[in-house]
């Protein structure tokens, strides 16, 4: 294949880069549709118990989860005759705009205690914004617009859910374009260090750039057919940029090193095409694979990453192994134009570079240094095993956001959770008016649990185990036809242990009919026994596909466990980083002041887990490939170590720059799962390319000795036949197959 490639590329450079760029601008032209088309939700699993609760809610009763709250504040009490006047007309008001149901305020419920703030000046509104999850984002935006500042002579700020997440996914859009705005000129005045030349330079950019429009081009198309999330355009951004950067820069520096050895610029970018053109292609494959265990998780936004990053993995491949080699053709000894600085390099030796005298110093004391990196990662990782996870509400926005600033309120001067009730939803129960004497039995028993406030039925309000409020016209909403709901209100919070504890109380409560639990609290738990469930799954894909890819390129069955072993500490010491800052609230002014809840996000360890993995078995496949073509030539296990590591090290650790460059800029973001998951995946990055791979790697090589290498029989016989085969390949007919290749066609 490489063969038939070379000859193309090198024969017809000026029609393979004009093609390129048609396909690439078509692939553009589609992705500026692709936003439009992308949903902001996805982060909810269907199927649970707590999505049909809220599925027959709203289909049965026209009722849902109140998502809009208005905190209404006056310094006069919110009693005063003239304010109690105008929060009610505040609540016909909003009650009349489109789309927003089931609105209830202190002024019109009768002075319920709980929408009334202790200090007596600030009172609740509550409602719900109908629609999918992009509709009520639209609409919240319309609805703040017009109900923030000074309505009806009343001080009003607007919160929940709704709010939360139109304040959410507006930070991230602004953060990602800040970060763009950042990372391209700090990646090309590296880049420019790095290879001395602004030419050499751009053509990462080049193949960056292609990458990331070809994959949204492709999302473009998948969005014709599934939901597709919305975080899957920063993710593709900055992994399109990382990995069309770390491709290329292998393929750059392997072409230069063939260039040293005296080869003329056909030779050397076909000897490219069959070594490093070989690893890219094969390291694509293990990034693919590391993303491929997400789809065995049931939230649209896991999957529509794992598809957007398998093929910008694929795709930034297929642009390094296409595009570099025809603009190195093109551009041929003009790469080295405008360069700024010179480098004295020959890598065709075995020694007397950096890598190559670490690699010795480790290896002459493999067993200190094991020692020495073991405890020292372990100590970094010590903190995660206390690791706390919950899904987000408002604290991971700016402690100035609005929704952020209303929790805050709430949480200081309300005594319970209005705005974040469980739902009891029993449909097809009979005739609700027939079964008054169960239902009130039913909600005195689920008002004397422990973390309740209150419940609401059809037959009243309860509160401690007892009626206190008989039914009123208000009640009716809890009444459909053949169906009830009963609606729960926590004292506690609804996404910590204390919420979880009471969703399985209200579930283990013996019901007088069949129930389904909806609410945040039971999402919350709904979801981390999802993932419970599924994540070994997920491993398992995961483990074994890196497994089998590994041994097809080494030929080892020792090595892929150790590679993962490896990056399984790397990941320990980072998610170690993460709980100590982020969980415990440490070293704040490093990374920007943020809301410490005592958890993580749930989506930081496992968006980290993933990319992080990924990129660390991309950088395995570049060491080890060198390392293994090494070994063939040699068959000296010490020697290949060191030379492999001095001819790839330098990229190795070029890359991990870069990336870090890329993902380091997240850390700037208002959104504290967006700065750890960038705070993460930089110190995963680092910390793998330099102590992992740069001190226990060869360590670890040399203790193994020749074992590294060992398979069973028959093992050997599948890899001779199926495995990776690094090192040039001669021309497919003899001398004269490189006759059309002599051409210096630009």
């Amino acid at each position: 294949m490489f063969e038939s490639l070379s000859r193309v590329l090198l024969n017809s450079p000026k029609k393979v880069l004009l093609w390129t760029l048609l396909v690439v601008l078509l692939a553009g032209g589609a992705a500026g549709g692709l936003q439009k088309r992308l949903t902001m939700g996805g982060y909810e699993s269907t199927g649970t118990e707590s999505f049909k609760a809220a599925a027959e809610l709203g289909e049965t009763f026209k009722q849902g989860e109140p998502n809009l709250l208005l905190l209404v504040k006056d310094e006069r009490g919110v009693d005063d005759p003239a304010v109690a006047a105008a929060g009610a007309a505040l609540t016909e008001k909003i009650a009349g705009e489109a789309e927003i149901s089931n609105v209830v305020s202190y002024w019109t419920s009768g002075k319920a205690p709980a929408l009334r703030a202790k200090s007596g000046n600030q009172a609740l509104v509550l409602g719900r914004v109908n629609g999918d999850f992009d509709e009520v984002i639209a609409r919240i935006k319309e609805i703040d617009k017009e109900y923030t500042g000074k309505v009806e002579g009343l001080e009003v700020k607007t919160g929940g859910s709704a709010m939360m997440w139109l304040e959410n996914t507006t930070q991230s859009n602004e953060d990602s374009a800040k970060a763009d705005s950042m990372v391209f000129p700090l990646v090309l005045l590296v880049l420019v260090i790095i290879f001395g030349s602004v030419i050499a330079a751009l053509l990462p950019l080049a193949v960056a750039m292609s990458a990331m429009l070809l994959s949204m081009g492709v999302l473009f198309g998948v969005t014709m057919f599934s939901e597709t999330s919305s975080m899957v355009m920063s993710t593709t951004t900055f992994l399109g940029l990382g990995l069309g950067i770390d491709y290329s820069l292998l393929f750059v520096t392997r072409y230069r090193e063939e260039l040293r050895r005296g080869k003329e610029i056909n030779e050397a970018i076909r000897a490219t095409m069959h070594t490093a053109g070989r690893t890219v292609l094969f390291s694509a494959l293990t990034v693919a694979v590391a993303f491929l265990g997400l789809f065995a998780l049931p939230f649209t936004m896991l999957r529509s990453l794992a598809f957007g990053c398998i093929a910008t993995a694929l795709l930034a491949a297929g642009s390094t192994i296409v595009l570099v080699p025809a603009l190195l053709k093109w551009i041929g000894p003009r790469i080295d134009k405008w360069k700024i600085i010179k480098r004295k390099e020959n890598p065709a030796k075995d020694g007397g570079g950096f890598w190559h005298t670490t690699s010795t110093a480790v290896m002459k004391r493999p067993v200190l240094v094991t020692v020495l990196v073991l405890a020292f990662v372990v100590l970094l990782g010590l903190p995660a095993a206390n690791m706390n996870v919950r899904l987000p509400d408002e604290s991971v926005l700016p402690a100035d956001a609005k929704s952020a600033q209303v929790a805050a309120q709430l949480k200081a001067d309300f005594d319970s959770r209005e705005q974040q009730p469980l739902q009891i939803v029993a449909v097809g129960s009979g005739d609700p008016k027939s079964k008054t004497a169960e239902i009130g039995s039913y909600a005195e028993q689920l008002s004397a649990l422990p973390g309740v406030t209150r419940v609401d039925a059809l037959t009243g309000s309860y509160t401690g185990g007892k009626l206190v409020t008989g039914p009123t016209e208000a009640n009716g909403r809890f009444a459909a036809a053949d169906s009830t709901f009963l609606s729960l209100i926590p004292a506690v919070d609804p996404y910590g242990d204390k919420g979880d504890e009471l969703v399985q109380d209200v579930r283990g409560a013996k019901a007088p009919f069949d129930v389904k639990v909806g609410g945040p609290a039971a999402v919350s738990v709904d979801t981390f026994d999802q993932l419970e469930d599924t994540l070994p799954v997920a491993a398992l894909i995961l483990f074994v596909g890196m497994f089998v890819l590994l041994f097809l390129l080494t030929g080892s069955v020792l090595l892929p466990i150790k590679a993962m072993l490896l990056t399984g500490l790397s990941l320990s010491a980072t998610f170690g980083a993460l709980v100590f800052i982020f969980q415990d609230g440490h070293l704040k002014g490093l990374v920007g002041d943020f809301i410490v809840t005592g958890a993580i996000t749930w989506t930081v360890p496992v968006m980290l887990f993933t990319i992080a993995f990924a990129l660390s078995m991309d950088y395995e496949v570049f060491m080890l490939s060198r390392i293994k073509e090494e070994y063939d030539r040699t068959g000296d296990n010490e020697l290949a170590v060191a030379s492999g590591l001095e001819r790839v090290g330098k990229v190795v650790t070029y890359a991990a720059l870069l990336l870090s460059l890329v993902f380091v800029v997240l850390v700037t973001s208002g959104i504290s799962y967006m700065k750890a998951i960038g705070l993460g995946l930089t110190l995963a990055i680092v910390m793998d390319a330099t102590i992992i791979r740069g001190a226990l790697l060869p360590a670890t090589m040399k203790l193994m000795g020749r074992a590294n290498w060992w398979a069973p029989g028959p093992l050997r016989k599948l890899h001779q036949r199926f495995g990776l085969h690094e090192g040039e390949e001669p021309p497919a007919n003899g001398a004269n197959a490189a006759a059309p290749l002599a051409s210096n066609t630009r």
